[in-house]
């Protein structure tokens, strides 16, 4: 896919962070979307289906994730890359936003050309996701990317997009040790800082929400991973 036809929806309160950040995403060719706050964030994704969006966290009438949450509702917006841009750099607040349903969280203050450089690498998830299979089977289980959800026998799972990330590796190669350095590599990207801990906790979402049966009929998901 060609810069020029690669959509970004820009959502910040702040004025001078739309003009700095829209102008460099501009130069770069890319093409550039702005909103306000969160309530017009959702309605634009709605309305231009992006590739990517960047969104602030705090925000009026509706913040930032909140907005993520209603976007990730949205079947048209289900494969869209969302990062949050935002001064708010605590732990928890990281934690948040990932649950939230974004794939990345940069924090404030940052040089345009190292935002650039980390939305490079954002969105080639794109060619990677064009490479993958709609629908994967294995183990009586189909997975399907397209609408991110599970199937087992006749019942039907809907995950957040990086607990179904981390899903789709580990059932794309039953049986396969993943190191942490891989999963997060192609699960949250190799710009993203996270720890080893943040796979312990989708992992254990993942059992919570889909049951260990699923993680035993595929040969090792989830048992296998190697810290190292």
């Amino acid at each position: 896919m060609k810069k020029k036809d690669i959509k970004i929806l820009l959502v910040d309160d702040e004025q001078d962070i739309l003009e700095i950040v829209g102008y460099n995403l501009t130069q770069e060719g890319y093409q550039v979307v702005t909103a306000v706050n969160g309530k017009e964030a959702v309605a634009k994704a709605k309305k231009e289906l992006p590739h990517l969006i960047i969104i602030d966290v705090m925000m009026p009438e509706m913040d930032g994730m909140e907005a993520v949450e209603n976007i990730r509702k949205v079947p048209e917006l289900s494969n869209v890359i969302i990062t949050f841009l935002t001064a708010r750099s605590e732990d928890y607040s990281q934690v948040a936003g990932f649950d939230a349903g974004a794939d990345d969280y940069i924090a404030k203050p940052i040089k345009p050309k190292l935002l650039v450089s980390k939305v490079k690498a954002l969105l080639r998830r794109l060619k990677e996701d064009e490479n993958k299979e709609d629908v994967l089977r294995v183990g009586g289980i189909e997975i399907n990317r397209e609408e991110y959800k599970i199937i087992m026998e006749d019942r039907e799972i809907v995950l957040p997009r990086k607990e179904f990330e981390l899903f789709y590796l580990l059932a794309s190669k039953p049986g396969k040790v993943f190191k942490r350095e891989e999963i997060l590599d192609k699960v949250w990207g190799n710009e993203v800082v996270v720890g080893g801990r943040t796979i312990d906790v989708h992992i254990r979402k993942l059992r919570e929400k889909i049951g260990d049966e699923i993680f035993k009929t595929i040969k090792g998901v989830g048992y296998k991973l190697e810290i190292a």
